[in-house]
């Protein structure tokens, strides 16, 4: 006799989901946990070094160069509205205006990378020189490296949305993308704070 086995009907269930009714969510929220992880041990390395030094900078190593670090602060800001607005119409199921703010989401990233190149000369110092060169470029490093995921995972998005190979569940991936573009700005925020402006007053 053949064996009996069970069958669950499954037809009345969405074919796309968002959020935490989708399991990528929970890897998105996963690694945003790791990777937040990261960003707070290399901050922490920083602190700790810093306590070592009765000067910081050490002498005759110049505070850090504000403008490009500003000026890539206030795009990274920016972003976040196309990023916003493309999530929106993903939820909507809306390829033509998904594909659109993905593009200019991946742009402004683009321009971030850029400013991020010129950033390590507003260090005014080489990982070489001295332990603080060190620390304050392991956390642009360890930073940077998020951002061109991404940025580059934006750029994939974008790519299928507009050539027409996205299928539905590259909706639900575009809200996720959206959710750790959020993250990766602003976790930026405090790190700015902690590498450009602190030396000033710690």
């Amino acid at each position: 006799m053949r064996a009996i086995r069970p069958v669950l009907d499954v037809s009345h269930l969405p074919t796309v989901t968002f959020g935490h009714r989708n399991a990528t969510w929970w890897g998105t929220i996963g690694f945003m946990l790791i990777e937040g992880t990261t960003l707070a041990l290399v901050a922490a390395a920083y602190l700790y070094v810093r306590k070592n030094y009765s000067a910081w900078p050490p002498e005759r190593t110049p505070f850090p160069d504000l403008l490009i670090p500003t000026i890539q602060l206030a795009v990274m800001l920016v972003s976040l509205v196309p990023a916003y607005l493309a999530k929106r119409s993903a939820l909507e199921l809306n390829r033509a205006s998904t594909a659109l703010w993905l593009w200019v989401s991946a742009a402004l990233g683009l321009a971030i990378l850029a400013l991020r190149w010129f950033e390590l000369d507003a260090l005014t110092t080489r990982w070489y020189t001295h332990v603080y060169g060190s620390v304050a470029l392991a956390v642009l490093g360890f930073r940077r490296s998020l951002l061109i995921l991404d940025v580059f995972d934006t750029l994939g998005l974008a790519f299928l949305m507009s050539t027409g190979r996205a299928s539905a569940k590259h909706f639900p991936a575009t809200t996720d993308n959206t959710d750790y573009w959020y993250f990766i700005m602003l976790a930026w925020i405090p790190l700015y704070i902690l590498v450009f402006l602190s030396p000033r007053w710690i």
